[in-house]
């Protein structure tokens, strides 16, 4: 297995967690009050947008050449970064 197809499984399996995390903090939301739900949903939303950016950034580097992909590296740790801080964010205010 090439570094850039280990790349691929390992951002790939992120993107997996933060799927079942976003899941379960949707569970989480759907169980509150109107009003709560309302700002979990919003900050539900802006994970998916960050989740939908990191796929983005993971077709790319699928489709990129076995030279290329490590330019595209930093874009998708950067995506990585910003999700995964949101998720962490998001999971200590929903508990």
């Amino acid at each position: 297995m090439s570094m850039k197809e280990a790349y691929e499984k390992k951002l790939q399996a992120h993107l997996d967690e933060c799927a079942a995390e976003i899941d379960k903090l949707k569970a989480k939301a759907d169980k509150e009050k109107a009003n709560a739900q309302i700002a979990y949903y919003k900050q539900i939303e802006e994970l998916k947008s960050k989740q939908a950016t990191l796929d983005s950034k993971l077709s790319e580097l699928k489709e990129s050449s076995e030279d290329a992909w490590e330019d595209l590296k930093a874009g998708a740790e950067s995506a990585w970064d910003s999700l995964s801080g949101a998720l962490k964010s998001a999971a200590s205010r929903f508990k």
